[in-house]
């Protein structure tokens, strides 16, 4: 059974820093793609970024590139998202997800797994 627990999320001042880990567990094989969502209060779930761990193949909303970056830690087994330079929009719940394949997607359908989500407040 495939497990997603996120964790890292915080307040954080405007121009500062927090690196999401998303710990992934139980899939039955490799090839498989993390996605990161997050949902600002009052709006729908949006995709950030995925990745695909077997290929190392990335993808990002154009609205968060240069500023979120998506890697995974093998030693860790999790996708984690460092997101710099954050600001006031970026707030809200971060989930990740996952499904099978490795055709990456920014596509809330199709993610079949999600985690809990970790709250990111980006405030002065």
């Amino acid at each position: 059974q495939v497990q997603l627990v996120e964790s890292g999320g915080g307040l954080v001042q405007p121009g500062g820093s927090l690196r999401l880990s998303c710990a992934v567990s139980g899939f039955p094989h490799a090839y498989y793609i993390v996605g990161w969502f997050r949902q600002a209060p009052g709006k729908g779930r949006e995709g950030v970024s995925s990745i695909c761990p077997a290929t190392g193949g990335t993808t990002y909303r154009d609205s968060v590139k240069g500023r979120f970056t998506i890697s995974t830690d093998s030693a860790k087994n999790t996708v984690d998202l460092q997101i710099d330079n954050l600001k006031p929009e970026d707030t809200g719940i971060y989930y990740c997800a996952s499904r099978s394949g490795i055709v990456l997607s920014l596509v809330e359908g199709g993610y079949d797994t999600w985690g809990q989500g970790t709250q990111v407040t980006v405030s002065s």
